[in-house]
């Protein structure tokens, strides 16, 4: 920033203190040149030079009413600028120490392979079938908390249990249900 443009970016900022929506919007867009042509200078033609500018922007817009006109310009838009610029690259290094390109994409997950009692997949009618053998405390209390999504509190309530014991319940339910569709214990 030559001594020109720090005296009219202090003339901009000033007024920009005092409301004026124009010289605000003047100031940004000097800023922002001034911003990448900085980061440019500094780590090269990078792609992320538009988000060092608009860091830098988004902090001197939250700090703009901490400038004081009596100091110069320059060092306090540089010392945000600076920081913005090696927030930035602290990112985009810990972005690509993670992240790698590619040039094919991974093909899709394959369909899970059936086990030895025929599909993984259940169908709804055994299920319901499953539910409806299970005994009338067991199959009110998973009915409630899997299908109609209440709390144990509430079937407590419902219920005249108490909150452990449809908790145990539910596990002899699911317990039973796991044996009936054939799953493991």
């Amino acid at each position: 920033m030559t001594s020109q443009q720090e005296q009219q970016a202090t003339l901009l900022i000033v007024r920009a203190q005092q409301g004026d929506s124009v010289a605000y919007a003047d100031l940004l867009r000097m800023l922002a040149a001034t911003a990448r042509q900085y980061t440019r200078n500094r780590v090269g033609d990078v792609p992320w030079l538009d988000d060092v500018a608009q860091e830098t922007l988004l902090t001197v817009h939250a700090a703009r009413r901490t400038y004081d006109p009596a100091r110069p310009f320059a060092p306090w838009f540089y010392a945000i600028l600076s920081s913005r610029m090696i927030d930035v690259l602290r990112k985009e290094r810990r972005v690509s120490a993670r992240e790698f390109g590619t040039e094919v994409l991974p093909e899709p997950a394959a369909r899970p392979q059936s086990s030895a009692s025929g599909s993984d997949v259940v169908d709804p009618g055994t299920i319901k079938a499953a539910l409806e053998s299970l005994p009338e405390r067991q199959r009110e209390v998973v009915s409630a908390l899997k299908l109609r999504d209440e709390s144990v509190k509430e079937i407590s309530e419902r219920l005249g249990m108490s909150q452990s014991a449809v908790k145990v319940t539910a596990h002899r339910g699911y317990k039973a249900l796991r044996r009936l569709l054939g799953g493991k214990e």
